[in-house]
C-alpha cells in the first residue's frame, strides 16, 4: 500500500488544462503556486502543518504508466503530443513547504511549488488533499490534548475514519498532533505510531462471567493489565471484580495493576467513585481510563467538575474532527515567468475579499520575541526579500494598514523550507517522534491567548511593505 503509485489520482481538470498547455506551447512556461488555508477549524487560534512527508513520497513517484496512457487515450479529447509527454513526464519542480508540526496561521503560503505549468498544476489534487486532511486531523488532535491537561491521549478511531487511508494517515497527524498512541496497528508497523489496546466489550460477554474473564485476561497479560469494568455494571460488578482479580492473580505474583477503563455512563461520577474504591483497596496507582465520544470540550468539563481520570481513549470525534471535518485549504497561482524568466505576479480578485489572493513568489518570515522565545507574528515577504533582525521592524495589518508597531529584540526565522530542488529531494527527513516533540516545542512558542478555545486572539499573519505594494499595485490595476 505505501508503494500505490497515485498519479492519476487527480481531478480531471488538471488533464484538460495540461493538454491545452501543451498544445498552445505553455508545457515549459514556469509557473508559481501557493497552497494556503483561509479559515482555522473550530474557529481556533492556528492549525498544525504536518503531511509533507506524504508529499516527497507522491513527488518521487510521479509517473504515467501504459495503463495510465490507455485510458488518457480513450477519452478520445487529448492530442497524441500530449500522450507522449506523459509517458516521458519527469518530475522537475522546486518545491517549498512548512516543517511537520509547526503552527500554521490563515492567509500564508504552506507549500509552494516552482516549475513547469504542466506539472505545478497538476499535483494540485494530492496537495490539497494529502495536507487538508492530515493538518484537520493533528489540529483537532492538538486540542484535545491541550484539554487534557498533561494526561495521554490514546486515538482510538479507526473503525470510525473515513477510509482505511483516512484511519492510517490520520492517526500518525494525531500522534503529532500530540496522542500517546493509536489503536491502529498498521500505523504502528508503517510508521511508527505506537499502537495501543487491551479488550473489548466482546471479551468479558465471551466468559461465563466478568470476573472469569477478567481473572483470563490478567493472567495472560499480568505486565500490562487494564481492565473494561463497564460492559455491566461498573460500580457492583465491574470495580469489584477486577479488585478481586488484582488481589488473587496480580499480587502474588508480584505485578500491580496498570488500569481500568470506563467506555460508558456519567465518566466524571463514575471515576470519582472507581478512584475512591480502588484508593481503599489498596490500589492507589491503578490507573482510571475513559473513552466513548470524547472531544476537548467534554474533556475540559470533566477535569474542571474534579473527574478522577488519568488518560483518556478518544475515537469519532478526533480521528474525523467531527466538529469541522473541513480544513478548506487552497491551491493557487500567484506568479508566472516571462520569456526572460522573471516572475511576473498573479492576483485573483472577489466580491468575498477573503478569497482575493496574495500574489508573488514568497517566502514567510516567523518573527520570535528574544526575552520570551514567544511567535509575536508571521511577515510575508518577496522570496528573495530578507528581514534584518539586528534592526528594529515596522509591521502592519495588510487590511487594516494604520495598525502598525515596530518589533525590537527579535529573531526573524524563514518558515518555508526547500524539500525539492528540480524535481529531487534535498529534504531531510525527520523521525516521527522527533516531529512529534517539535510540534509541541513550537505549540508552547504562541502565547496562551492565541491557544483558547473560544475567542482566542488573532496571530497576525502581516505583509512585508514590499510585497504590499505589489498586491495593492495589482488591486488597482484590476478593479478598475
Amino acid at each position: 500500500m505505501t508503494d500505490l503509485n497515485l498519479t492519476m489520482l487527480t481531478d480531471f481538470y488538471e488533464f484538460t488544462m495540461a493538454n491545452g498547455y501543451f498544445e498552445h506551447g505553455f508545457q515549459d512556461r514556469i509557473a508559481y503556486f501557493d497552497m494556503f488555508y483561509r479559515k482555522v477549524p473550530d474557529d481556533g487560534g492556528y492549525a498544525i502543518m504536518v503531511g509533507v512527508e506524504q508529499l516527497i513520497s507522491y513527488f518521487k513517484q510521479l509517473k504515467f504508466d501504459g495503463e495510465d496512457i490507455t485510458y488518457l487515450r480513450g477519452k478520445g479529447i487529448f492530442s497524441e503530443g500530449f500522450l507522449e509527454y506523459l509517458k516521458n513526464f519527469k518530475f522537475e519542480c522546486d518545491v517549498w513547504a512548512i516543517e511537520e508540526g509547526m503552527p500554521i496561521f490563515p492567509g500564508e503560503p504552506i507549500v509552494s511549488i516552482k516549475g513547469p505549468i504542466i506539472q505545478a498544476q497538476f499535483i494540485e489534487t494530492m496537495i490539497l488533499l494529502t495536507v487538508n486532511h492530515q493538518s484537520l486531523i493533528a489540529t483537532k488532535a492538538n486540542r484535545i490534548v491541550r484539554a487534557a491537561e498533561g494526561r495521554a491521549v490514546m486515538e482510538f478511531g479507526s473503525r470510525r475514519a473515513q477510509g482505511y487511508h483516512a484511519a492510517i494517515m490520520g492517526a500518525r497527524a494525531a500522534y503529532i498532533g500530540g496522542c500517546c498512541g493509536t489503536a491502529c496497528a498498521i500505523a504502528e508497523r508503517d510508521h511508527g505510531v505506537p499502537a495501543l489496546g487491551t479488550m473489548a466489550h466482546s471479551w468479558v460477554q465471551l466468559f461465563d462471567s466478568e470476573y472469569e474473564a477478567f481473572k483470563a485476561y490478567a493472567q495472560t497479560y499480568p505486565e500490562s493489565c487494564t481492565l473494561l469494568v463497564d460492559t455491566y455494571n461498573v460500580l457492583k460488578s465491574g470495580v469489584p471484580n477486577a479488585i478481586k482479580v488484582f488481589n488473587e492473580v496480580l499480587v502474588p505474583n508480584g505485578y500491580r495493576p496498570k488500569g481500568v477503563r470506563i467506555d460508558s455512563g456519567d465518566i466524571t461520577y463514575l471515576s470519582k467513585k472507581v478512584r475512591k474504591m480502588l484508593d481503599e483497596a489498596g490500589f492507589e496507582d491503578c490507573g482510571i481510563v475513559v473513552s466513548n465520544s470524547l472531544d476537548e470540550y467534554i474533556i475540559r468539563d470533566t477535569l474542571m467538575q474534579g473527574a478522577k481520570i488519568d488518560s483518556f481513549g478518544v475515537g469519532e470525534r478526533l480521528i474525523t474532527s467531527r466538529s469541522e471535518p473541513v480544513f478548506g485549504g487552497v491551491y493557487k497561482i500567484v506568479a508566472v515567468e516571462d520569456k526572460d524568466g522573471n516572475p511576473i505576479p498573479k492576483i485573483k480578485l472577489s466580491e468575498n475579499v477573503a478569497k482575493i489572493t496574495t500574489p508573488c513568489f514568497k517566502q514567510v518570515y516567523r518573527l520570535f520575541a528574544k526575552d520570551t522565545g514567544k511567535a509575536i507574528a508571521d511577515v510575508l515577504t518577496l522570496h528573495d526579500e530578507v528581514i534584518d533582525d539586528t534592526k528594529p521592524y515596522e509591521i502592519f495589518d495588510p487590511e487594516h494598514i494604520w495598525k502598525r508597531k515596530t518589533i525590537e529584540n527579535f529573531e526573524a526565522r524563514p518558515i518555508l523550507k526547500q524539500i525539492f530542488k528540480n524535481g529531487e529531494c534535498i529534504y531531510e527527513s525527520k523521525p516521527l517522534d522527533e516531529i512529534k516533540a517539535f510540534c509541541a516545542e513550537q505549540v508552547d512558542a504562541l502565547w496562551d491567548e492565541v491557544k483558547r478555545f473560544e475567542n482566542p486572539h488573532k496571530y497576525y499573519v502581516d505583509l512585508s511593505q514590499s510585497l504590499w505594494d505589489i498586491k495593492n499595485e495589482l488591486l488597482k490595476k484590476y478593479s478598475k
